[in-house]
């Protein structure tokens, strides 16, 4: 098993390729009982911060609003043993037409279409987030 560890704010290169890709995350963040909550989500980066798509009504905006901290856990889809796990926290949150375009952006990513209007149940809301530390994996299924 390969695993490479870094600490600090800069992305590492395959945090950012992995992103980049058509491969899903997992959002952890801190419900307000303590407690996590973990969601799959599509994920999206600038290059030098990772950024997930919500809803303000949703209860992981709602943690995040509260306490910043979140995991995020990006697996490479045709190769699940590869991933990257990113500690970190929302640094900035943006609404408005913006977060309502990205989101088209993500559902074309993905699905090879723009987000469904009708599916839109409150505001869209863009989570941008920074590392604290990121741990890329990298193993073959033979070694487990």
């Amino acid at each position: 098993m390969a695993a490479d560890s870094k600490d600090g704010p800069e992305l590492h290169p395959a945090t950012v390729g992995l992103a980049q890709g058509r491969n899903y995350a997992a959002i952890t963040t801190v419900l307000p009982s303590g407690k996590v909550q973990t969601h799959p989500v599509w994920i999206g980066t600038d290059g030098e911060r990772l950024v997930v798509n919500t809803e303000t009504h949703r209860q992981k905006y709602k943690n995040v609003r509260r306490d910043p901290s979140v995991t995020l856990t990006i697996r490479h889809e045709e190769n699940p043993y590869r991933y990257a796990e990113v500690r970190g926290e929302v640094v900035e949150t943006v609404t408005g037409q913006e977060a309502r375009d990205h989101i088209d952006e993500l559902s074309q990513k993905y699905h090879d279409q723009d987000y469904n209007p009708d599916d839109i149940k409150s505001e869209r809301v863009m989570l941008w987030i920074v590392p604290s530390r990121q741990t890329l994996v990298d193993q073959i299924a033979d070694s487990i």
